[in-house]
């Protein structure tokens, strides 16, 4: 997220539920500008460190659904296993043919009131169908994924402050959604189905097949989020952005820290400057800290 492009909408007037839902449709609406992605954070109503105040308690706003069949196969996003189950039994309905990328709904909590189900408005959601330069085959894999990485379930804290809720987005680095969200065994596990479309033998190891076909996979997303006009920034190009804005703070006398695990892209990473060096791990305020599962 680029911190001197940051776009600040203030929703600290937002009481209910719905109010709140109305907060993130407008920040879907606001960062997506029609492809020309906007870094942008979204500010609810403070409250004090030990209460637990407005929860969002979708990771992201905008996420796919995971269906488990009983033979244990997965349909969709295994990673939102979990979630789908929880806002299953609190009434949604899934379409009546389920797929692998139904986008789920919001759950927001405001203090003193039951958490509340919210479809998102269609016309908020941008997709991008995942095609590929050269591999005819590629569209036939009917792939998409949305254009607006927000995340939601984080807090915002600072020496005397905390926003429970305060999604923000920046734009979509291609190995994102092509190394982690489509290629992790953990997710959609694309690699054998695309290497064995590739036709090369995934029985061996030396012929390196996982990483030939990673590659052909992020070609296939940059190609694709280039061909739709939408913000996206490859991993060389960001990484040596990166180290220009390293060089920029230390000009100005200040630090920068960071996790090297976030930093180093999970693709030709020996390749990306931002792999040769250390990071301080110091946590300046106000930042960004992890809660505990809304729902637990």
């Amino acid at each position: 997220m680029a911190w001197n492009s940051l776009q600040l909408l203030d929703a600290r007037e937002a009481r209910t539920a719905d109010e709140v839902f109305e907060c993130c449709v407008q920040h879907l609406r606001f960062a997506t500008n029609g492809g020309r992605i906007r870094s942008t954070i979204t500010v609810f109503q403070e409250t004090a460190h030990d209460e637990r105040g407005i929860r969002i308690w979708n990771h992201q706003l905008i996420r796919y659904a995971g269906y488990q069949a009983r033979d244990g196969t997965i349909l969709g996003d295994p990673q939102e296993l979990e979630f789908t189950k929880k806002v299953t039994q609190m009434g949604w309905r899934p379409p009546s043919v389920k797929g692998a990328f139904d986008i789920l709904p919001l759950v927001i909590e405001v203090p003193g009131t039951p958490p509340k189900l919210f479809e998102l408005p269609r016309e908020v959601v941008m997709e991008v169908t995942i095609t590929h330069p050269d591999f005819s085959w590629f569209a036939d894999l009917h792939l998409r994924w949305h254009a607006v990485p927000a995340i939601s379930d984080m807090a915002l804290v600072g020496e005397r402050r905390k926003f429970s809720a305060a999604p923000f987005n920046g734009y979509y680095m291609g190995t994102e959604i092509a190394s982690r969200n489509f290629g992790d065994i953990a997710r959609y596990n694309l690699l054998p189905v695309v290497a064995e479309k590739m036709g090369i033998d995934t029985r061996s190891r030396t012929a390196l097949w996982k990483d030939r076909a990673l590659v052909e996979l992020n070609t296939a997303v940059l190609h694709s989020f280039a061909e739709a006009g939408i913000t996206m920034v490859d991993h060389h190009t960001a990484s040596a952005q990166f180290i220009r804005h390293i060089e920029n703070e230390k000009s100005q006398g200040r630090e920068v820290p960071g996790d090297w695990s976030w930093l180093v892209p999970p693709l030709s990473s020996s390749s990306c400057p931002v792999f040769h060096r250390s990071y301080s791990t110091s946590t300046p305020l106000p930042h960004f800290i992890k809660q505990q599962r809304a729902w637990i």
